[in-house]
């Protein structure tokens, strides 16, 4: 697929001085190649942000670009002309969009990730018409995040089934079944009178207009995001999502600092770390909280995915030739530094609860953190439309859907990591899947998909117990301070959940309206899952559908919709 971008440089202006950045990488990633390592400082505490999420979640890397306030820098690639004002906080705010442009099709796919890539090529094979929408600008989502810098495939796993994928939705396109909507971020999913689903969304961070899709079906495919856990220091400039710093590396191939240390939970850590000293980091250290012996109870599942066995090894042997020592049962307790970024990090062992056990930390010194603790299926909209969602091994929630992948609505669908986080090669059968679904529902001849590698079952299996060996125990509370923040869009502390609970707060929902936190722009998205459990901490009962993740994320038939998390900061009045 040929991309505009490809040739350069380009020259930016950042407030007011000249800025020469690679072709094709986004705007924070050409900050970060400037050394800007934050950009904007906050309201309350006028406090330093940069990049964190790297993926448009938790907008803490919002710049001015060409006059437009609130743009995420890392959604947008940086262009031949843009000026970028950074600075003080920059709200969300625009002009109201003229009316929406509308468009039809047999599917409307939100998300261009492995689900979303296979569903449309599946469903425009059997001659179906597909509008994809998505927030990136190329294909591929988080997991096949690519540009001009990295379109070799060499940071990336799986690249020769993306390139057939690519290559089989831009003939799609070429032929008219596929329209792509790049840049678009869906906001509703909801029923229309002839029996099918509207799909709205912004068009574009760079302009803020509206459009509307109408089609007898709709996929949701939005992927997951990072679970933080948060701990002194969290915020500072170069402590970043695991997930954000492979995202900074594989979209625009920029390695966010010299010094590295991953830490966290999960073998995505692995894989972090193995692209990252390829690229040319020092890493320091992968720091494990969790033991991986766990696997070794779970032979049958584990030996079912044989392929990731090899996958892992890798990884493995990569940070064994770069000499990376895995520091299994500890975990970054804090990170210290000043307004220009993390210096170091505090390293302590920890017991299976993950309570710090006294006299074993150490400091290592570092100037970018990356943290990944599991991921979060992205199902707000399919909670906002109804859709029936279930709660899983780690907390988490995600979308329940039939063997064809329709959830509990009508002609409403879900695939990958909506349906439970279980990796690439799972995303891709169930979208695949999903498509085929659709095509036959509407009258179309579809053959049966090829299948290689580990079976749908076997890897929902695998995905399952990685949830459970790596679910985040309660005793990471112990490393928080007073003045920890937690919110970081409302820089709500874990004095301020303290005093909220002091006020009568007895769960996450009444914290929220007395401390704000889950108030901001990503409305509880990187907070939510901590908030409910030091509200639970405080309170010595566990979070129930009452906390602030189940208002997003709420596991029954009827659930609680997506903006009844901004309807409690102006509840109704009482009826008399």
């Amino acid at each position: 697929m040929p991309d505009p971008a490809s040739a350069g440089p380009v020259r930016l202006t950042v407030d007011g001085a000249p800025l020469e950045a690679p072709a094709g990488v986004s705007v924070a990633a050409a900050l970060l190649e400037a050394g800007r390592r934050s950009w904007r400082t906050t309201r309350r505490a006028a406090a330093p942000r940069g990049l964190f999420c790297g993926i448009g979640v938790c907008f803490d890397c919002l710049v001015t670009l060409n006059g437009q306030r609130g743009v995420r820098a890392c959604l947008v690639d940086a262009r031949d002309g843009d000026r970028i004002e950074t600075g003080t906080d920059t709200p969300l705010v625009a002009e109201p969009p003229a009316a929406p442009s509308r468009h039809q099709a047999d599917l409307a796919v939100v998300g261009a990730g492995p689900a979303g890539l296979a569903a449309a090529v599946a469903a425009a094979d059997a001659g179906c018409s597909v509008t994809v929408l998505d927030q990136g600008e190329r294909v591929g989502g988080q997991y096949w995040r690519w540009g001009p810098r990295t379109d070799g495939g060499a940071a990336h796993h799986g690249w020769a089934t993306f390139a057939a994928l690519r290559s089989h939705f831009s003939e799609h396109q070429a032929a008219g079944r596929i329209r792509h909507l790049a840049g678009h971020e869906v906001f509703r999913l909801e029923p229309s009178g002839a029996g099918g689903w509207r799909v709205q969304a912004v068009a574009g961070e760079r302009q803020r207009g509206l459009v509307e899709v109408a089609a007898p079906a709709a996929l949701v495919a939005t992927g997951a995001y990072d679970r933080p856990v948060p701990f002194p220091g969290w915020t500072l400039p170069g402590v970043l999502t695991a997930g954000g710093a492979q995202s900074l590396l594989k979209g625009s191939g920029t390695v966010a600092g010299r010094r590295v240390v991953v830490a966290g939970t999960g073998p995505f850590l692995l894989a972090v770390a193995a692209g990252l000293v390829s690229a040319g980091a020092q890493v320091a250290a992968v720091v494990e909280a969790t033991r991986p012996g766990g696997y070794l109870r779970h032979p049958r599942t584990v030996a079912g995915v044989w392929p990731k066995l090899g996958e892992a090894a890798g990884y493995l042997a990569t940070l064994a030739h770069h000499r990376v020592p895995l520091l299994a049962g500890q975990a970054v307790v804090a990170a210290d530094g000043d307004d220009r970024g993390v210096r170091s990090v505090t390293v302590a062992a920890v017991d299976r609860a993950w309570v710090p056990r006294p006299g074993t930390e150490r400091q290592i010194a570092a100037d970018l953190l990356a943290t990944g603790y599991g991921f979060v299926p992205q199902v707000e909209l399919l909670a906002d439309a109804g859709a029936r969602l279930a709660v899983g091994p780690a907390g988490t929630a995600a979308a329940v859907v039939d063997a064809g992948q329709q959830t509990s609505r009508q002609g409403l669908f879900a695939a990958g990591e909506t349906t439970g986080v279980g990796g690439a090669d799972l995303a891709v059968a169930e979208g695949t899947a999903a498509g085929l679904t659709v095509a036959r529902r509407l009258g179309r001849r579809t053959a049966a998909p090829s299948r290689t590698g580990a079976s749908p079952e076997r890897l929902r299996r695998f995905g399952d117990l990685m949830d459970r060996l790596h679910a985040p125990p309660a005793g990471w509370v112990g490393w928080q301070q007073p003045d920890t923040v937690v919110c970081r869009c409302e820089e709500v502390t874990v004095a301020d959940l303290s005093a909220a609970h002091d006020l009568g707060a007895d769960d996450a929902r009444s914290a929220k309206l007395l401390a704000r936190p889950g108030m901001g722009w990503c409305q509880g998205r990187t907070c939510g899952l901590a908030v409910a459990g030091l509200v639970a901490h405080l309170t010595g009962t566990p979070p129930t559908d009452t906390d602030l993740t189940a208002l997003v994320h709420r596991p029954l038939a009827q659930p609680v919709p997506l903006n009844a998390l901004a309807q409690l900061a102006d509840p109704p009045p009482p009826t008399s």
